[in-house]
């Protein structure tokens, strides 16, 4: 299994940027996917995270900005992330806990993507 993230870049303060995350592989269930993001010389922090049930969380400094979405036929996850402040800027990952199958039994994994850089400029 593989997280592929993408979407990052370079935007001004107050734009907007959509990230993306597909997972690919043999993938039994995704129980749930989100993006958590990291600067330097601080710890990962948790972004946003979307579950089975559609049901949503987020970090209180992007509550009413960002919007974490669903793909589940598609395996993937977006995090629409506007109004993008200075404070915004870091590397974001997403992640899978999910479920795959060998010799007849599940197992629950998780898995992790690439870092996508995003910049806010003020």
């Amino acid at each position: 299994v593989q997280l592929q993230a993408s979407g990052g870049g370079l935007v001004q303060a107050g734009g907007s940027l959509r990230l993306s995350c597909v997972a690919y592989g043999s993938i039994v269930n995704i129980k749930s996917m989100g993006w958590h993001r990291q600067t330097s010389g601080k710890p990962r922090e948790l972004v946003a995270a979307s579950t089975s049930g559609d049901a949503a969380s987020y970090a209180d400094s992007v509550k009413g900005r960002f919007t974490i979405s669903r793909d589940n036929v598609r395996n993937t996850v977006y995090l629409q992330m506007d109004n993008l402040k200075p404070e915004d800027t870091a590397v974001y990952y997403c992640n899978a806990d999910l479920v795959r199958e060998y010799s007849g039994r599940l197992y629950s994994y998780t898995y992790w993507g690439q870092g996508t850089q995003v910049t806010v400029s003020s």
